[in-house]
Formats: structure tokens, sequence, C-alpha cells
């Protein structure tokens, strides 16, 4: 690889006292040449004097939350490219080069190193949640996607620099992917191992808290990137309620020439009328995020990336 590419390991860190250090070490070992980059977000434990003494530079991030932490380091970090990993020292730095000099080959903006679960080294809820949210994404971007929520990341500066992040916990890898897939970036999956926690360290993710955050992340995104589909869906759904109780009220009108149920009749109609305001609210909205997704891809191209083949 040559000197000239600056290649930089971003660590986000809450808590990591007993895996951040091996994580330092692991990765100054395989690329002797990168800054690793540790950024504590309010940490309780002995984690910063353990990311010092490994010999990474280490910031803090008062705001809560590991989008925040990642919003930070992306704007305050300069390089050529950006490694994003996880503190706990479950991934593999020994295939580190080799995806650089990957990525810096083939002008790659974002490669993720998908994690093939070892025993035990990763719950069976988060498993299946990371599988159901993976086929959603699938399924609403047009996507062909294994693993979104690897925290083990190799990006370009130019993608780094353009994602506009509005993200605050643990829905930041998704963000990442969605906006990877909505602008077109060149991308990569490539499997690597993952191994199980450090004893003494506990994992923030929470199962269900994290798992509906996710999701209702995902809705926004949705509602967001594609406002037709969302809007559309809403309007059929009403459509449909709003037949089913006023189709009754009709039938009776035309066999008694009667509406005996009138407050059926006004509901019927007020949801009837909102789903036509969902309908073309989605048509307005989807060419504004049409103009908005030219702008992210405008701005995306003019940054420069720095990085050219072997």
């Amino acid at each position: 690889m040559k000197n000239e590419h600056r290649v930089a390991v971003i660590i986000p860190c809450l808590n990591e006292e007993g895996a951040i250090g091996k994580t330092v070490s692991e990765f100054k070992r395989t690329l002797p040449d990168a800054d690793i980059y540790v950024y504590d977000n309010n940490s309780t434990d002995n984690t910063i004097l353990e990311a010092r003494n490994s010999g990474a530079l280490v910031y803090k991030e008062k705001r809560q939350g590991k989008g925040h932490v990642v919003k930070r380091m992306f704007f305050d970090v300069e390089a050529d490219v950006y490694i994003l990993v996880d503190g706990d020292n479950t991934y593999d730095a020994t295939i580190a080069p080799f995806l650089v000099e990957q990525m810096l080959r083939e002008k790659i903006d974002m490669i993720t190193a998908t994690r093939n679960f070892q025993d035990h080294s990763f719950p069976p809820g988060h498993i299946l949640g990371n599988r159901i949210f993976s086929k959603l994404i699938n399924t609403f971007f047009n996507a062909e996607l294994t693993d979104v929520f690897s925290g083990y990341r190799f990006m370009t500066r130019r993608f780094v620099k353009s994602i506009p992040i509005v993200s605050n916990g643990f829905e930041i890898e998704t963000e990442l992917t969605v906006h990877a897939q909505q602008i077109r970036a060149s991308t990569l999956e490539v499997p690597s191992n993952y191994g199980s926690r450090p004893i003494e360290t506990k994992s923030k993710l929470s199962t269900y808290s994290d798992g509906f955050k996710i999701l209702r992340f995902i809705l926004f995104l949705l509602r967001d990137v594609k406002p037709f589909l969302f809007f559309s869906a809403i309007s059929f759904m009403l459509t449909c309620t709003s037949l089913s109780l006023g189709v009754p009220v009709i039938s009776e009108f035309y066999d008694t020439g009667l509406v005996e149920r009138f407050p059926t009749a006004i509901l019927s109609s007020g949801i009837g009328l909102i789903a036509v305001m969902c309908f073309f609210t989605g048509i307005i909205l989807d060419s504004i995020s049409r103009s908005r997704l030219e702008t992210k891809k405008i701005n995306f191209l003019s940054i420069t990336n720095n990085i050219e083949n072997l």
C-alpha cells in the first residue's frame, strides 16, 4: 500500500475496559502506519486510560449515543481510508490490510466486513433480529445485503464526508447502509470472523429496546427516502378501512333510501379524504426527495477521494 494514503482506524467506545486495549494493539500490529482514534462516550471505567496506554489518540464525545460519536469522528478525523470498528475486540483485525488494499485497488467506497458468527459469540435474539432487519432493508431499498448491522466498515473519504448523519444511537449502521444504497456508492461485503467479547466486558446493545429503535429508524428512512411508497401504503390501508365502513352504509341506502348510520358515514368519508391527502402528499414529497437525492449525489462526487491504483 502506498505510504501517501492516510489510514485512520476510528473506534467509538463506552465502558470497554478489558477489550479496548486489545483492540488498539491488534490494529497497531496489523496496520503500523495507521492513526488509531478512540472516541470515548462517557465511560465510567478505565477505558480512556487503557486506550491511551495502548497508543491510541483519545478524544471525548459528551453527547450520549453511538450515532453522535460516529458523527463527531467523521467530522474531526482527516484520512483517505477510514476503518470504523467497535472497541470490544470481537472483529478480526488481521484482514484489515487486505481490505484496505482491495478498497484502494478497486476504488470501492465502502466495504462491510460481515460476521461469521461463532458458537456463543452473539446472542441468538440478536442474530435473528439482524436477519429480519436485513431482509426489510433488502426489500425496501432493493439491495442484497447479509449483515446491515456490522460495526466493521472500510470507507473512503468522500463517503465519510458526504453523509449527513441524523441517527443518535445504534441505528448508525443502518444509516450508513441505506445512504450507500441511495447514492449508488460502490460497496462490497466480505465475510470475516467474529469472536466472543472478553468475559469481563458487557454488550451495550439491548435486543428489544434497541431493536424497536432500529425498526422505527428504518420506517423514518423509508418515509424520508421513499415517501411515495410510504404514504401510498398508508393511503391504501386507509382506503380499505374507509370502504369497509362505507360500503354497508351505501348498500343500506340503496335498499331503504335512508342513511341510518350517519356517524359511520361521516367517519368513512373522513378516512377516505385522509387517504386521498396521503396519496398526494406522497407524490409531492417524492419529487422533493428526488431533488435531495441529486444534491446528495453531487455532494458525494464533488469530494476529492485521493485514492489511486496501487
